[in-house]
């Protein structure tokens, strides 16, 4: 039953307000501190597009994803606008340029100048050349593709490997959890330095890659690396997840699953990896400049891409020998491995502060 203004009747034994009583005029605004209150309680989100939502504010976080996009961007697509190869030494007119050598920035050789003159079109050397006549921009650009590639793919290793061993090792738990354990243990005792070494040695001897490949443009070195990534690199990952499991694995809901019949490896897959998200994503987006400094300093200390393969740690190397008169050598991989690291840390912290529930925001 309704009034003649069109609300319900009040029931005399109900305790509900009477509206008849009240006018517009009665009920107030909502204050700030009700309007914040209101916005705890908004529509639910995924974990992933919470933690996405919450990066985007992060500006720091913002600006180096935007800085590795143009990066990427850049050694992908202007080795096919500069016509000349890594491992081109400049000629003009299929004659070798010997004037080429060690030129400044956007500076053009004797032979170029004189072709150019004759009516000739040349495309600059945007970072100069090098000891051995060639474009030494072209070669930053390999190099940072070598260093992306190795950085990206060394922590792919760790992720799977380190991955799979600390699930193991924490959801099987008891005398298993001991051993695995024992064996990260000694794992992380070894040099790491001195098995790279001691690999890029035996591997030089017994391993013979086929005349042109990408492997062995590379050389045992970097397969050395990736080897020694696999084996020692993933042992921290696989202590943060196995820490994870060990405290995940007491919920409720991880019990109930076990008591409808469910799989250890359903359960690792669907109940637990997703709550190690964060930790499984920080890590991971660490991992990869850590991977790229330590290919840096290997190459750089002439254990690393097999010449005349470049990377920015082995141009950084070559630079040396003439620092006095050509620092700008230096000056252009060390600014790229700067800008790379410092991106990829940057980003890893702004995902934990986004994806790490423990943190206050």
């Amino acid at each position: 039953m309704e009034h003649n203004n069109g609300l319900p009747k009040k029931n005399p034994l109900s305790l509900q307000l009477d509206l008849k009583k009240f006018s517009a005029a009665q009920f107030e605004k909502a204050t700030d501190e009700e309007k914040r209150q209101q916005d705890v309680m908004s529509e639910s989100t995924t974990f992933f597009k919470d933690g996405m939502r919450k990066l985007s504010k992060n500006p720091l976080a913002m600006g180096s994803i935007v800085v590795l996009l143009l990066i990427l961007v850049g050694i992908l697509i202007l080795p096919s606008i500069v016509p000349y190869q890594y491992d081109e030494i400049l000629s003009v007119n299929g004659k070798r340029d010997k004037s080429a050598k060690n030129l400044a920035p956007f500076t053009y050789s004797e032979m170029e100048q004189k072709y150019i003159e004759e009516g000739g079109s040349r495309f600059p050397h945007i970072f100069g050349t090098d000891e051995q006549c060639r474009d030494y921009f072209v070669r930053v650009i390999y190099g940072t593709r070598i260093s992306l590639a190795i950085g990206f793919f060394a922590s792919l290793i760790v992720l799977i490997i380190g991955l799979i061993y600390g699930s193991i090792s924490g959801y099987i738990g008891g005398r298993t959890d001991l051993i695995m354990m024992r064996i990260v243990d000694i794992i992380y005792s070894l040099p790491d330095m001195l098995v790279i070494i001691l690999l890029s040695v035996v591997l030089n001897e017994t391993l013979k890659f086929p005349s042109g490949s990408f492997l062995s443009k590379l050389g045992t070195n970097m397969i050395s690396l990736f080897v020694v990534f696999g084996m020692l690199y993933w042992v921290g990952l696989a202590r943060l997840i196995r820490g994870q499991i060990l405290s995940i694995k007491e919920n409720e809901y991880v019990l109930a699953a076990r008591t409808i019949g469910a799989k250890p490896t359903r359960i690792i897959r669907k109940h637990i990896l997703p709550n190690c998200l964060s930790v499984i994503i920080i890590s991971t987006a660490l991992q990869i400049p850590s991977a790229i400094f330590t290919e840096s300093f290997l190459s750089f200390v002439g254990i690393g891409v097999k010449a005349p393969m470049p990377s920015l740690g082995s141009l950084a190397n070559a630079a040396r020998s003439g620092l006095q008169s050509y620092p700008y050598k230096l000056i252009f991989p060390a600014l790229m491995i700067c800008l790379i690291v410092l991106s990829f840390n940057l980003l890893g912290d702004g995902l934990r502060d986004a994806f790490d529930p423990k943190l206050k925001r």
